[in-house]
């Protein structure tokens, strides 16, 4: 009798649970009403978490679709306090500049990120994409060469902080932040980028340098042979840092960083001592590799975050759709056509450069023009496509992961995975192109999901949100396709 009776209670208390909840408006809602999810609901451990996507494995699951949308319960936010960037530290010349640029008040990880990088500390800033981190270190770095240049001997190829990025596209984009801020203060701001680093190599560029904004490959290239001198800087960033600790990346940098004497913490003076050390990335391993060891103190880093880290972006809805294989373009045309009817700009990602090809010729055959970007394509062709996209002349961008991590696109207002990737780190930083600061309202992510292995991964961020925990194995292809991946594009020349 008292095993019936826990059971009713079991049963009573899963009721009331889910009619308490769906007072409000789901926050999975499925094409089966049966499976939304409610924020507030819960689940018996006993009976298991119910997923939309459990049965996407059986053909005759083809069409069915969830949309998960985290805001769905959020009335219009009440003005709260915020710290000022007065408060967190920065001077009034920043702070000016701030002003001119629209910036107001800083974000998140801005408040966070700033004081301790202005205190001297070797940071890891970990944050979701599109929030800030870029003048999150930007900030408090300029700070500190405007308090330490007139005390340090100016001298050709020798600056006082240096960002190091995977990739050349970051490293323009970072620059161009950079500069933005670096000509209201009269500082000098250096972007250099691989591909004509024997050239540099045979006639040396001289000029005075503040901040060095690179690649790895190619400055690691210029310190070695002494063309940029390395005793003045006491500052470096590590941007997109989940990708240069990877294993094809990391070997290099230790090599590198361990001839800047990066302290255990900086004492801020005038002139500066020893150099200090920041890691960015929205993806971070929990457990950075043990290489890193070789090159600062891993109890020294101060790690700063935010709540929405390893999640889906609450503000963004996220549809997942199953499809068959030929189903795919027809509805890649359906939502694509829609877009243009409505002048939203629109990146497709496909896994593959011959998938990513077929798209862009599939919707230009269509009378939809579409450019296409992928790392096979030849670097200025490749730079030249992309501004056509941020600039507005076209509005339907069809990409590889090479558009996924890091590049500033608030233009877009709609993601579409035509591929699902197959690696959770690859899709926050491709969703991640959509619903940043700055970007239009109404941005959406839609997910094509076809393959068992996708539909895998599906199943886990399904159950993830469900469970309001992170979303799964975020770290998953550290060793794997990003080593993959870096090690083509530094044989393409692209570091």
């Amino acid at each position: 009798m008292s095993k019936l009776r826990h059971i009713f209670n079991l049963s009573y208390c899963r009721y009331y649970s889910v009619q308490q909840a769906k007072k409000k408006l789901p926050i999975i809602s499925c094409k089966r009403p049966e499976f939304n999810h409610y924020e507030g609901q819960s689940y018996s451990k006993f009976e298991g978490i119910p997923l939309a996507s459990k049965g996407w494995l059986h053909a005759k699951s083809k069409n069915d679709y969830f949309v998960i949308y985290g805001n769905a319960n959020k009335k219009e936010e009440k003005p709260v306090y915020k710290k000022s960037f007065e408060e967190i530290g920065v001077c009034p010349s920043l702070i000016e500049v701030m002003s001119e640029q629209g910036f107001s008040l800083p974000t998140a990880i801005q408040t966070k990120s700033i004081p301790a990088i202005l205190n001297g500390h070797n940071t890891v800033i970990t944050a979701e994409t599109g929030c800030g981190k870029t003048l999150g270190y930007l900030l408090p770095i300029f700070q500190h060469i405007l308090e330490w240049k007139p005390s340090i001997k100016e001298d050709f190829n020798s600056p006082m902080a240096v960002v190091i990025t995977p990739s050349r596209e970051l490293a323009n984009q970072v620059g161009e932040v950079a500069q933005n801020i670096a000509q209201r203060l009269n500082l000098n701001v250096t972007t250099l980028v691989g591909g004509k680093t024997k050239q540099k190599m045979l006639n040396p560029p001289i000029e005075y340098c503040d901040l060095l904004v690179t690649t790895l490959g190619a400055y690691s290239k210029l310190v070695t042979t002494g063309i940029f001198k390395i005793n003045n800087v006491h500052h470096v960033v590590l941007d997109e840092a989940d990708t240069l600790l990877d294993d094809s990346f990391v070997d290099k940098l230790s090599h590198l960083l361990k001839k800047f004497g990066i302290r255990y913490k900086v004492e801020i003076q005038t002139p500066p001592s020893g150099c200090q050390l920041t890691l960015v990335s929205a993806t971070m391993p929990h457990e950075l590799p043990e290489s890193v060891s070789s090159f600062v103190a891993p109890d020294s880093l101060k790690t700063v975050t935010t709540s929405n880290l390893h999640r889906l972006l609450p503000h963004v809805p996220h549809k997942f759709i199953r499809l068959g294989k030929a189903q795919k373009p027809t509805e890649l045309l359906k939502l694509v056509q829609a877009d243009v009817n409505q002048k939203r700009p629109v990146m497709i990602f496909s896994n593959q450069t011959s998938t990513c090809d077929f798209v862009s010729m599939f919707l230009n055959e269509n009378n939809i023009e579409c450019i296409n970007i992928n790392g096979k394509m030849a670097v200025p062709l490749k730079i030249g496509k992309f501004e056509m996209f941020k600039s507005g002349k076209v509005n339907v961008l069809s990409c590889t992961d090479i558009a996924s991590r890091g590049l500033d696109t608030i233009r877009t207002q709609h993601i579409i995975n035509y591929d699902f990737p197959l690696y959770t780190a690859d899709y926050i930083h491709r969703c991640g192109r959509t619903g940043r600061i700055g970007s239009p309202e109404g941005c959406t992510v839609t997910n094509f999901v076809a393959w068992p292995r996708e539909i895998e991964l599906v199943k886990k961020i399904e159950q993830s949100v469900r469970e309001h925990g992170d979303l799964p194995s975020v770290n998953a292809n550290i060793r794997r396709i990003i080593q993959d991946r870096i090690v083509k594009m530094t044989e393409r020349g692209l570091g």
